[in-house]
């Protein structure tokens, strides 16, 4: 977590009180078929329990959303009324959630980056971490919303479906760039590979592990003008064009093989770039099973392949050691923001409610410059309860983050004791 600068000074919670005028804007979607003008739950109205829903710990239910709006001073914060079960069921088909998508590109813009690793200034490309998680949704309900939801079974026979959420995530921002939801199967079409060639823009270093080796995509990204750093399987086959000297850096880095490389030997069609190896060795996690779902063995190396020739070598392992952030992500959207339970087991119920969530982590970073937390996120749900006033917010917001004073001490006193 980057430390907050001491003049930073947060006033209010203004970016929170601009996101009902921004979400009033959808009022009419949905609408169309309202002869009457009597709808009462508006999609401004579902989005915003959809956020207070994701926000609170304590809700963990759309019962218990429909009785907290009956409360007055929740009601009256929001400005949403107490909902019938049967109109939040239906909203979920009837709103149409690419609406929210415009509502994102405007808070994005407003974004300022975290701050950068100074030892990756020469890197002109924006850093762009790659993977996807599956959110399990229950089974008869998503079997009938998509045939595409089964991806596998459980050890007692049951089958397991859900939804695949294929995330660029922004390492400057720690917000999502684009998120694509798919069936819960990582094959054909919704491969991961797939989903990202589809999605490629320039000028972007895209960072992934194994299923994003696949030679079609990496081809692909050479082809936007993008770099990558990806991870590939130990037993990959390529011709070395040249063995490269490693510096004092890269071995401390341990780094212990870098060559330039030709995929698949000398007549493979496909690879019309240049390509390096970069091989790392690591320690294993010791709670790491043998070999991972994917097939990637897990072992004491990393084997990188990646584009960018004239990067040192220490910096492409420094580079993937970034990929891990994308798991924190992950850890905050299904944990702290509740994702874990979808309120709606409809493609466009799960839309909105990612869109919403997307949506929590982008005001977040704007309010406080900072990554998102678990404390922060419960903070803000009891302001909106009602529980916690503006100011108290507003002071836990400002305390300064003394976590990279207290790593450098840590450092210093590993150093004075002489242990590495």
């Amino acid at each position: 977590m980057e430390p907050t600068p001491p003049q930073l000074q947060i006033s209010g919670l203004k970016h929170f009180k601009r996101l009902m005028p921004l979400l009033h804007r959808l009022d009419e979607v949905g609408c169309q078929r309202d002869k009457a003008g009597n709808r009462q739950l508006l999609m401004s109205d579902y989005c915003a329990t959809v956020l207070l829903y994701l926000w609170n710990p304590t809700l963990n239910s759309i019962r218990m959303l429909q009785e907290t709006l009956g409360l007055a001073h929740v009601a009256k914060a929001l400005n949403v009324r107490r909902f019938s079960l049967g109109s939040f069921s239906e909203s979920s088909a009837v709103f149409d959630p690419s609406h929210l998508k415009k509502i994102i590109d405007e808070l994005a813009g407003e974004l300022v980056p975290l701050g950068k690793d100074p030892r990756l200034s020469e890197l002109k490309h924006a850093l762009t971490l790659v993977d996807s998680t599956v959110l399990e949704g229950l089974c008869r309900l998503a079997n009938a919303a998509c045939e595409k939801t089964h991806y596998r079974t459980s050890a007692e026979g049951r089958p397991l479906h859900g939804w695949r959420l294929h995330t660029q995530l922004d390492l400057q921002t720690f917000c999502p760039r684009r998120i694509e939801r798919t069936g819960a199967r990582n094959a054909q079409d919704d491969r991961e590979a797939r989903v990202l060639l589809r999605n490629l823009e320039p000028d972007r270093c895209y960072v992934g592990d194994g299923g994003y080796s696949a030679r079609y995509l990496l081809e692909g990204i050479a082809a936007q003008d993008s770099s990558y750093v990806v991870r590939t399987r130990e037993d990959s086959v390529f011709e070395v064009a040249e063995e490269r000297l490693l510096s004092q850096e890269a071995l401390n880095a341990g780094v212990v093989r870098d060559a330039a490389v030709r995929l698949g030997g000398a007549d493979d069609p496909e690879m019309n770039h240049a390509v390096r190896v970069v091989v790392v060795q690591v320690k294993p996690h010791p709670r790491r099973c043998p070999s991972s779902p994917t097939g990637m063995r897990q072992s004491d190396v990393l084997v990188l392949l990646t584009n960018l020739l004239d990067l040192p070598a220490e910096l492409i392992a420094l580079i993937y050691q970034y990929r891990y952030s994308v798991e924190l992500f992950f850890r905050f959207l299904k944990q702290l923001l509740g994702m874990r339970h979808l309120l709606s087991q409809r493609p466009q119920g799960v839309d909105i409610q990612v869109y919403c969530a997307v949506i929590a982590c982008l005001l977040i970073n704007l309010q406080t410059g900072k990554k998102p937390g678990k404390l922060m996120a419960t903070m803000i749900g009891w302001y909106l309860l009602g529980i916690a006033t503006e100011q108290e917010v507003v002071n836990f917001l400002d305390r300064p983050d003394p976590t990279g004073i207290k790593k450098r001490a840590k450092d210093e006193l590993w150093k004075k004791l002489g242990v590495n």
